[in-house]
């Protein structure tokens, strides 16, 4: 079985080094794929012929389609309805929290400033969406 893959939903260049920093530092050797900006997560991921990642994690302040927009398109849509996203920004905004969880992100994390919290966040989200979860159904399947 392949490797699951991870979406990585990112438009700071930095940010996006810390991530896969993160993730290499912890052992977690997933393909990534990078997406900097809402049109481009959008697409890819509605895409018959781009596989399904395990987990998307999806920054809120993007270019073109903000985060949250990317994230109704993607709940409302049958292909995308029950992928496991986990909004990873540095947003400390209430109103960014709430509008997340009700548009139907499955966590909600702040990213820290200090590169080893952040790495510590990362090895705990690959743990738990990578290990533990047991993952729905592909929408074909039901």
């Amino acid at each position: 079985m392949d490797t699951p893959i991870i979406a990585l939903v990112e438009d700071n260049p930095d940010d996006e080094a810390l991530t896969l920093r993160a993730l290499k530092k912890n052992g977690i050797a997933n393909e990534v794929v990078v997406l900097r900006d809402g049109v481009e997560a959008i697409d890819y991921l509605l895409a018959p012929a781009n596989p399904l990642p395990q987990l998307v994690l999806l920054d809120l302040k993007l270019p073109r389609r903000d985060g949250l927009e990317v994230l109704s398109t993607l709940r409302n849509t049958p292909r995308t309805a029950l992928l496991p996203i986990v909004i990873l920004t540095s947003s400390k905004e209430e109103r960014d929290l709430i509008e997340g969880y009700r548009g139907g992100a499955n966590s909600y994390v702040r990213k820290p400033v200090d590169f080893n919290q952040f790495s510590e966040s990362v090895r705990q989200l690959g743990l738990y969406w990578l290990v533990l979860n047991e993952r729905a159904p592909a929408p074909s399947r039901f």
